[in-house]
Formats: structure tokens, sequence, C-alpha cells
């Protein structure tokens, strides 16, 4: 079982609603759009809540990604939880917000840079022709001052966090192989769209050949909804397939996964999945990636 293993969470999200807007958390909400409707997790998240959340798992640490603040409070964001961390010993790592477009990035990524727990960056891309999936106007990865922004992490020492959609999977690939200096991480198992499958395998198998790229487990709500252990299984196991077991991890995404079943429901049927697997194997899944990957340094022993 794998609840006998160390646990490094790669996709955590927390946040105080009285301390700072999130748009998408705020009334009034629609079954409209990729996730349904977040009203039943538009309430306050802390590490406490987050840590009831996973009673029974021994977890060793986590990785806080970029919660969907409004863009001006990026910064507040990161100290917040830099304050958090120094107080609470979590997050152990912080992917920020910035918008990789903006003309003037290259300082929002410095500012987050001096904050010891940051590791990366996060700038939300999915775009699709179907506007109900799509969380931009347009394809904003498709620009040069988008490239550009881009271009400018490694020299920050900062990774990425990717979340887009698998249509846009072979254009990045050009872009992110041009810069093999910058550790791309790719989220929820690359938000593949019911009736596309083709298109994600390819998409997938695009960047699965560029060695800076890694991928995360988590999100099972966003291809399945509702969804059971047969539904993913096939998923899982050929996002393995692709990138190898030394650069998968499974992250639980909560609380947004809430809304798509419990941290038990979703981490035991990733425990369900690999249960053929090596120990070795499920040990890098379940921590030791996520430690290496976002430089955690953690005694996982």
């Amino acid at each position: 079982m794998a609840r006998g293993l160390p646990f490094v969470d790669a996709h955590v999200h927390l946040w105080d609603l009285d301390h700072i807007a999130y748009p998408w958390l705020t009334p009034p909400f629609s079954e409209d759009g990729p996730n349904g409707s977040v009203e039943p997790i538009a309430r306050t998240y802390l590490l406490d809540d987050y840590l009831a959340d996973a009673t029974g798992w021994d977890v060793r640490g986590i990785v806080h990604v970029d919660a969907g603040a409004a863009p001006q409070a990026a910064l507040a964001e990161t100290e917040w939880l830099q304050a958090m961390a120094d107080a609470r010993g979590m997050p152990n790592a912080i992917i920020a917000f910035a918008a990789l477009d903006d003309p003037q990035v290259d300082t929002l990524l410095a500012a987050h840079a001096r904050h010891p727990a940051v590791r990366g960056i996060r700038h939300i891309v999915n775009w699709h022709p179907d506007p109900r999936r799509s969380y931009t106007p347009r394809d904003v990865t498709r620009d040069e001052a988008w490239a550009r922004g881009f271009s400018l992490l490694g020299s920050h020492g900062l990774s990425f966090d990717l979340q887009a959609y698998p249509g846009q999977f072979s254009g990045l690939a050009g872009l992110i192989a041009r810069h093999p200096e910058v550790q791309v991480i790719l989220n929820h198992a690359g938000m593949a769209v019911p009736g596309e499958w083709d298109m994600w395998r390819a998409g997938m198998a695009a960047l699965a050949v560029l060695p800076n790229v890694a991928v995360k487990i988590s999100g099972m709500g966003f291809t399945h909804r509702p969804w059971s252990r047969a539904d993913i299984q096939p998923y899982i196991l050929q996002t393995i397939d692709l990138f190898g077991a030394e650069r998968v991890m499974f992250a639980s995404d909560f609380p947004t996964d809430k809304l798509f079943g419990s941290f038990a429901a979703h981490l035991d049927a990733y425990d369900a999945c690999t249960a053929s697997f090596s120990d070795g194997e499920r040990s890098a899944l379940f921590a030791g990636n996520a430690n290496r990957l976002y430089r955690l340094g953690l005694d996982l022993a």
C-alpha cells in the first residue's frame, strides 16, 4: 500500500479568501467551463485544512502551485506563503504566478525569486477552440512576447509549470527544446479532452522526448467527470509509459480535486493503478521525483 510510503504532494493550493482576492472563487458561480461550478471549494483553505484532508498519508512535503489569485496579488501570495513556510515548514516549494507575456515580467520574476521557497512559475495558458474549455481568450503561447518571457526563466533559476491543452503541445515543444535550462513540469497529465485521445497521445509524445519535461498526474476530473479507476488507469499508465517512472509525479491537486472526489479516492486509485510497479518506481512516483525535480532537499528515508 502506498499509504506506507513517504508522499511529497507535487500540486497543492492554499488560499485565504479574507486576505487575497481569487476571482475564480468569487460568485456568481456557473456549471459552464472546464471545472464545472467551483462553489463547493469557494471557502478559505489553509495548511491545517490540507493536512486534515491528507490524514492517513505520510506527507513529507508539499509544492504550492499558483492558486489563481488576482494577477496584481501575485507577489502578495508569494509573501504570504513564504511566511507560512518559515513558520510551519510547509509549503516546501512555491510555484508563483507571472504572466510571461507581460512586458515587465522580468521584474516580477526577480521579485519572486528572492523568496527562498520559490522554485518556479505557472502561467495557465489552456486554449481550446471550444470556448467552454478555454481558460484564455486566445492562444498566448504563439506570441513572441510569451516566448520571450519563457526565455527569461532560466536566468532566475526558475522552473515552469505548464498547464495547457494537448493541441498546444506540438507548438510548445519547439520553444521548450530551445531552453533546456528550464525544467518544465506538465500539469494534470496533459488535460486530455474527451474525444481527443489521439491528439493527447501525440502531444504527450512530443513533450516526452524532451529530457527537461516531466509530468504530474492529478486532476482526473478534468478528463472524466465523474471518473472511476477503470476510466483513468489507461490514461495514467500511458503517461508513465511515455515519460518513464523517473519523470512522473502523483499529486492531489487539493482542494480543486475535491470537486471530483476525496483525497483518499484519488490517491488510493493512483496506488491501485501502479500496484504492479517496483518498490523503487512507486517511491519515485509518490515522493522521490517531486523531491528531486522541485529541488526540495527532503530526507525521505
